[in-house]
């Protein structure tokens, strides 16, 4: 029975159709002399098919968590670096401790280095004192290898240009004898 027969018979519908025209096939590989292959076994190739499907286990095409995907996102963008600094600004009173944190602020990280302005002079020369130990609290509490060096400022210095007008010059200096 060929395929056109089977589509020509009218008294057959739904599954019964499919069974013949399975049965039809069959027996035209049968006439040309190919063997029939059973599920499961190897193709004409020698290889087994691998399935398209995750199947029970996890795969890329699954529900991700919003922070696996943003980590990766980051990854692939080259933001890793920059995110680990943003860390170090978020966290820093965790990092220090409260006290230090009080007299000392983070203004700036790039390449690994931390610039950190203290609000005293003595602050910024203990700051220096304690500086081998911050960059261990911070690479404990961030990630080794985040923070390389610590640039420690004191405070900034006072700005003697009052009033929205400005005259250049040394001012009223120069008028003393």
């Amino acid at each position: 029975m060929s395929t056109a027969e089977v589509a020509g018979s009218g008294g057959l519908r739904g599954a019964d159709l499919a069974r013949a025209a399975l049965e039809a096939a069959r027996a035209s590989a049968k006439e040309r002399g190919v063997r029939g292959v059973r599920k499961g076994a190897a193709g004409a190739t020698g290889r087994r098919r691998r399935r398209r499907w995750s199947g029970p286990g996890p795969d890329d095409r699954d529900p991700q968590p919003l922070g696996r995907l943003a980590a990766r996102i980051a990854a692939d963008r080259g933001w890793v670096e920059r995110l680990a600094g943003g860390q170090v600004f978020a966290r820093w009173p965790k990092l220090v401790g409260e006290e230090l944190a009080e007299h000392a602020q983070p203004v700036a990280f790039e390449n690994g280095e931390l610039t950190v302005q203290a609000d005293s002079t003595a602050w910024a020369t203990q700051l220096r004192l304690l500086q081998r130990e911050l960059i261990k609290r911070i690479a404990a509490g961030v990630g080794n290898g985040v923070v390389t060096s610590l640039k420690v400022q004191g405070p900034a210095a006072p700005n003697w240009r009052f009033g929205p007008r400005h005259a250049p010059g040394r001012g009223p200096r120069d008028t003393y004898g």
